[in-house]
């Protein structure tokens, strides 16, 4: 009798307590998920259109949502903009901190054409050779960019950064 009450208690005991995975939900974004997936390799980021005069999110603005790895020989990126300009070439950027001089350095992850309805879909690899902490991914103007610098500054048709990102260069 003492085992069998042993044993309920102990049943009752595992059903009570949480699952490390319920305690730990992910974080929540604006549209989904953000940071870390789990126990993997991706994490999730999301860039906003924002008011310059307030840096706050324009609701019902452009916005995009990047998967990427958070370490690695190589950042691996998936990028989805949606609510730009019709046929707008953009870039997808890491934006060093803190920038003293202008025009600002900033290194081209890749480039690409938003299509008629105003989404974009970028992929990839790209070779940083630096890890980054607390780092900005920002979407800009290709034609803002001049020589590897954000030379030209129109606030309004860009994606800010949401949060920060922070990825482990494995092969520098």
């Amino acid at each position: 009798m003492k085992k069998l009450l042993m044993l309920l208690l102990a049943m009752c005991l595992l059903v009570a307590l949480p699952t490390a995975a319920s305690a730990a939900s992910p974080a929540k974004g604006e549209k989904g998920l953000k940071g870390q997936a789990g126990k993997s390799n991706n994490a999730f980021i999301e860039l906003w259109e924002k008011d310059p005069a307030t840096w706050d999110i324009v609701q019902d603005g452009a916005w995009g949502r990047m998967k990427y790895n958070l370490e690695g020989p190589e950042f691996n990126y998936h990028f989805n903009g949606h609510g730009l300009g019709n046929q707008t070439d953009c870039s997808l950027i890491y934006y060093p901190e803190p920038q003293t001089t202008w025009p600002w350095p900033v290194t081209v992850i890749t480039s690409g054409m938003s299509n008629e309805d105003g989404d974009i879909h970028l992929k990839g690899s790209y070779e940083l050779d630096m890890s980054l902490n607390d780092a900005k991914i920002w979407l800009v103007l290709t034609d803002d960019i001049v020589d590897g610098e954000l030379s030209g500054w129109n606030p309004t048709e860009y994606l800010f950064e949401y949060d920060l990102i922070s990825y482990n260069d494995t092969d520098i």
